[in-house]
């Protein structure tokens, strides 16, 4: 840029800090062991008593170790430090894998709404309390898995994804307890179908919520949690600013907030000490942890990035 134009980049600390994701390792540790156990004993259970729904469920199981490792892996890969070809470290392959879960649990929406369609066509008898038992044991340990994420589900997506899969599949093995306990006892086969169907309603409103978050933040939209119009004024507010363009908001990973902006200070840089304020002012107020501010003069020279008129 021109010699009017300075760059700020205050930093009042190191923003290398993991927020959520490291505090979750061994969640996801507990979470894959106990559902990959299960995976093998319920396949076990099914082929011992020939319940193909059984092992059918073992298999969609499996798809829950296959999330919380992506989840996991995501978690890892966010924590570690930056390099010359990833100048940003691998933050944002949290957005990926809660993306990557959001699909996951669209693909097994379709297998439950595609095995109740069946069933309600053709409605089949609940296999025994093998089913129910098998089924209330799934409860206790997708129900646990998903308690452990249940702290984090709302300010990283990633711990989401990972809480949506768990707490789904408690809801399903939930379905499975009632329904065959009410089957039993009435001896109406609807129930089931019915039960799942409710199920798939309740998991679908929760992925649609994951995957519109996930597909925002791909898209580098402003975080949900941050007002874009607040820290506009923020800034054009600030001592000797006279206007601010090119201003831009966007998640460096599912828990953190970047932003670049330009400032027009017709009086000059205005020091090292007013950026570091203001980078800790942004954190503080708007929780963005990587701010960097450009400062220009508004010379002749202008900036090219400025449009015509202001923003």
């Amino acid at each position: 840029m021109g010699a009017g134009h300075h760059h700020g980049h205050g930093h009042p600390h190191d923003h290398g800090h993991a927020h959520a994701p490291a505090s979750y390792g061994r969640a996801f540790a507990v979470g894959v062991a106990l559902n990959s156990a299960f995976v093998l004993v319920e396949a076990g259970f099914g082929l011992w008593s020939g319940s193909m729904a059984l092992v059918a469920d073992a298999g969609h199981n499996l798809s829950d170790v296959l999330s919380l490792l992506i989840a996991w892996g995501a978690s890892i890969m966010a924590a570690k430090p930056a390099n010359a070809r990833f100048t940003y470290g691998y933050k944002a392959s949290s957005i990926l894998a809660a993306l990557a879960n959001a699909g996951l649990l669209l693909v097994a929406l379709g297998a439950i709404l595609f095995e109740t369609t069946q069933r309600l066509i053709d409605p089949a008898p609940v296999e025994g309390w093998t089913m129910i038992l098998v089924a209330g044991v799934g409860i206790l340990i997708n129900g646990g898995t998903a308690l452990m994420f249940a702290g984090g589900r709302k300010h990283d997506i990633n711990i989401r994804g990972a809480y949506l899969h768990m707490a789904a599949d408690a809801l399903v093995s939930l379905g499975v307890v009632v329904a065959g306990v009410l089957i039993l006892l009435t001896g109406i086969l609807l129930i089931d179908p019915i039960t799942s169907f409710v199920i798939v309603l309740v998991i679908g409103w929760g992925t649609w919520g994951l995957l519109k978050d996930s597909v925002k933040m791909g898209l580098l939209a402003v975080p949900d949690s941050v007002d874009e119009g607040a820290v506009r004024q923020y800034l054009s507010t600030l001592p000797g600013v006279s206007a601010v363009h090119d201003l831009h908001i966007w998640p460096m990973s599912t828990t953190e907030t970047a932003l670049t902006a330009h400032l027009v200070m017709p009086g000059g840089h205005p020091g090292d000490a007013f950026l570091h304020e203001l980078a800790h002012e942004l954190e503080e107020q708007f929780q963005i942890v990587h701010a960097t501010v450009q400062v220009e003069t508004g010379g002749e020279a202008g900036c090219a990035l400025e449009p015509h008129g202001h923003e």
